[in-house]
């Protein structure tokens, strides 16, 4: 009945994928290249998690 009130996951999960990505380059374009690839990593795991979302729906 008040579904519309419940948050959205899939909108939650792409702004955290979003912001892993700008830290990403951030990192990146320090010369921190060791954290650019852990943040990279992070960033492939929260996308494959929507596109198994994705799937699901």
């Amino acid at each position: 009945m008040l579904g519309f009130l419940k948050g959205d996951p899939k909108k939650k999960m792409q702004k955290a994928y979003e912001d892993k990505l700008t830290k990403a380059l951030h990192a990146q374009r320090n010369g921190d290249l060791r954290s650019h690839g852990t943040l990279m990593e992070e960033a492939e795991k929260i996308y494959a998690e929507i596109k198994a979302l994705d799937e699901n729906q």
